[in-house]
């Protein structure tokens, strides 16, 4: 049971706001693992809630497609399955290049070097923590450059891509118990948009997310694989 999920409510915050938070952020992190069953009554209990709160957040879930609802059984999350790998990477290979070159002098510097170092503070936290505090500032640093796109239906594209990424490599890299390590891409794009130089950004963006594709889908898999999950895919792509 995550311990934050007994944090208090934020001033302004109701409870099924509250709800709804803690239970996505715990599907995000793959605490609430993918393809799990949950009730009700086991998430009233864990998250300390009402039954109207509860339903309030499964309902808003499963707009989003995080949860389906299982007839007389409960619950489903969402499992991740291989196809979901596949369709995230080929998005955002294509959109967040596009991003990167139109956030040429107008994305803010000083906030890129900050979330940058973000990214590499060593936390002395358990991995699970260490991997979701690395996902929130490396996809505040992918986002922050998609804001500065000034396209707003980019914007909420790839917001929506980052939160399946997060889950993605939460199950890659708990699994295999590694965190995931960047290496110098954030910085050379840094360096270009400080340079004004639109198309070497989007090369080191696509690079980036090439980069990042191979390393996490070789944890995906070794996961997928270690659970028992059909690989239908797999085949095809190393075969």
């Amino acid at each position: 049971m995550p311990p934050e999920s007994f944090l208090p409510v934020a001033p302004g915050t109701n409870q099924g706001d509250w709800a709804y938070q803690r239970i996505r952020r715990d599907i995000l992190s793959c605490r609430l693992l993918p393809g799990a069953i949950v009730t009700e009554p086991e998430l009233m209990a864990t998250y300390g809630i009402g039954k109207s709160s509860c339903r309030i957040a499964l309902t808003r879930l499963s707009h989003e497609h995080f949860v389906a609802s299982r007839p007389r059984k409960g619950y489903r999350i969402a499992p991740i399955t291989v196809k979901d790998v596949e369709e995230v990477f080929t998005l955002r290979v294509q959109l967040e290049p596009l991003a990167a070159r139109l956030a040429v002098g107008r994305v803010d510097i000083a906030r890129l070097r900050e979330l940058e170092a973000a990214c590499r503070v060593r936390h002395p936290v358990p991995l699970p923590d260490q991997i979701d505090l690395f996902m929130d500032a490396n996809n505040a640093f992918h986002l922050e450059i998609a804001r500065a796109s000034g396209n707003e239906r980019l914007l909420r594209t790839l917001t929506g891509l980052l939160d399946e990424m997060s889950r993605l490599v939460a199950l890659g890299f708990n699994v295999q118990g590694t965190k995931p390590e960047i290496k110098h891409d954030h910085n050379a794009m840094i360096a270009a948009f400080e340079e004004g130089d639109g198309k070497r950004a989007e090369l080191i963006a696509r690079r980036h997310i090439e980069t990042f594709q191979s390393m996490t889908l070789e944890k995906v898999y070794a996961s997928l694989s270690e659970a028992g999950a059909s690989l239908p895919l797999l085949a095809e792509r190393f075969g």
